[in-house]
């Protein structure tokens, strides 16, 4: 009993996910967030990647790189961003971040010790980097 239960939440939960999603389709608007040139593109392949991150509450990553330009957009949540030499950079949700390539990411954490914040991000990058780089 109780499995069938858990079933028929797990089928609900997932029509309900379905129908949003159509409904969402049928709604599609695009905004442009941010752009930035991209001076030295001009020699070897190049590629676009996106992922989307997500942060739960309190996290944090090391100091890394990325060897790409990278632009950020902030869909859930706030975060706290800095690279090297630049400022500490509070970001919520629709808000925006660029890296350049020559960038260490000093500070990327999740502003909040309690809810969990998600971002998206863009690089443009030679084909076939590592996306990320740890530095020490």
């Amino acid at each position: 009993m109780l499995l069938h239960r858990y079933c028929l939440m797990i089928t609900t939960a997932a029509f309900l996910l379905c129908q949003v999603h159509f409904a969402l389709a049928q709604e599609t608007k695009v905004t442009p967030l941010a752009a930035k040139p991209l001076p030295g593109f001009s020699g070897g392949e190049k590629e676009g990647a996106m992922v989307l991150v997500e942060y739960p509450p309190g996290a944090s990553s090391a100091q890394h790189r990325h060897d790409a330009h990278v632009f950020v957009y902030v869909i859930q949540g706030s975060v706290v961003m800095q690279v090297k030499g630049g400022p500490r950079t509070h970001l919520k949700a629709g808000e925006t971040f660029y890296e350049n390539p020559d960038d260490v990411h000093v500070v990327s954490r999740n502003a909040s010790a309690t809810e969990p914040a998600k971002f998206i991000a863009f690089f443009c990058q030679e084909q076939g980097a590592p996306a990320v780089t740890p530095v020490k």
